[in-house]
């Protein structure tokens, strides 16, 4: 009964009421959110530009609204980065700042610290690209750090694995060398691959017959795509179908720079990849995917706290 007494005092209703009012308050009025977006004319069209240059046609109505749902997410990601101070203490835009200040040629005699404090008093950090992709980068790694994707497990990458057999399959290999006939040379050609069959020359004797090559004569169990970056890659088509058989001479073989008569000592055949040989690619792949997917999440989650105007 004494504490019911001493709970009947003015003072405390008038503390409880205060309470009360001022949780109503935050029900019935709530702070407004930061504003993120939404973006102007000219950086839409800079999209739009940007996607242009790099697929040579305009971008649809649904690809450019998710350009523009990515870029307005970055804007939410660098506010949470001034929100967060980061510009303050992040090496990489202090020196990014310093360099700035250099650039503009001002801060002559100060220290590198005062040149830093006046570059944030003239606010450069809010204009530079190079820090804005450097405070994202930032945020992005605490929001992994506070939720950290989690490793692949050994079914994911068995499953993986199953999914993707003709994409890892292994590819043939050639070892092969030749010689070669530029174009003012190409009416030799028969006569020089008579000679050679007449005499069994092999490959080395029968180089001195060949033009310069500068990038070489023997090939050692070269994948077509390698072989492509010597020869060009209508030389590989036209060596496979010419069905090349080991220890045999085939052609001529023309290439981006000529014609070749082509002696090959071995084939590897292409066959399917095995677990181990690709495990690391299929871990490095789904590492990948399990962060863009952790960092997907968090970014919604943020969403939440940002009034984003598309």
């Amino acid at each position: 009964m004494q504490f019911l007494a001493r709970l009947n005092r003015p003072w405390i209703h008038f503390v409880l009421l205060g309470i009360l009012l001022l949780w109503l308050q935050g029900q019935l009025f709530p702070e407004p959110k930061p504003t993120i977006g939404p973006l102007s004319d000219a950086r839409v069209e800079a999209l739009e530009e940007q996607w242009f240059s790099a697929v040579g046609r305009p971008p649809s109505e649904e690809q450019l609204a998710n350009m523009v749902s990515a870029e307005l997410d970055r804007d939410m990601l660098y506010q949470r980065a001034l929100e967060l101070e980061l510009h303050l203490y992040d090496p990489v835009v202090y020196q990014r700042l310093l360099r700035n200040m250099l650039f503009l040629g001002m801060g002559e005699g100060m220290s590198e610290q005062e040149k830093y404090k006046q570059a944030l008093e003239m606010r450069l950090h809010l204009g530079d690209e190079v820090v804005k992709r450097r405070m994202i980068q930032v945020v992005e790694q605490l929001l992994l750090a506070a939720n950290p994707p989690a490793l692949p497990s050994e079914a994911q990458i068995a499953t993986e694995f199953e999914q993707r057999q003709e994409e890892l399959r292994r590819p043939a290999r050639y070892t092969v060398e030749h010689i070669y006939f530029n174009r003012d040379r190409e009416s030799e050609i028969e006569s020089t691959i008579a000679q050679i069959e007449a005499e069994g020359l092999g490959p080395a004797e029968a180089r001195q017959l060949s033009s310069p090559f500068l990038p070489g004569y023997r090939f050692v169990r070269q994948t077509p795509d390698q072989l492509a970056r010597h020869f060009g890659s209508a030389f590989v088509m036209n060596l496979i179908e010419a069905e090349p058989e080991v220890n045999s001479w085939v052609g001529p073989v023309r290439s981006t720079y000529g014609q070749h008569y082509v002696f090959t000592s071995e084939i590897v055949p292409a066959r399917p990849a095995t677990l181990e040989e690709v495990r690391p690619m299929l871990e490095r792949d789904l590492k990948s995917q399990a962060r863009t997917e952790a960092l997907e999440r968090s970014i919604t989650r943020m969403r939440e706290d940002y009034e984003v105007l598309q």
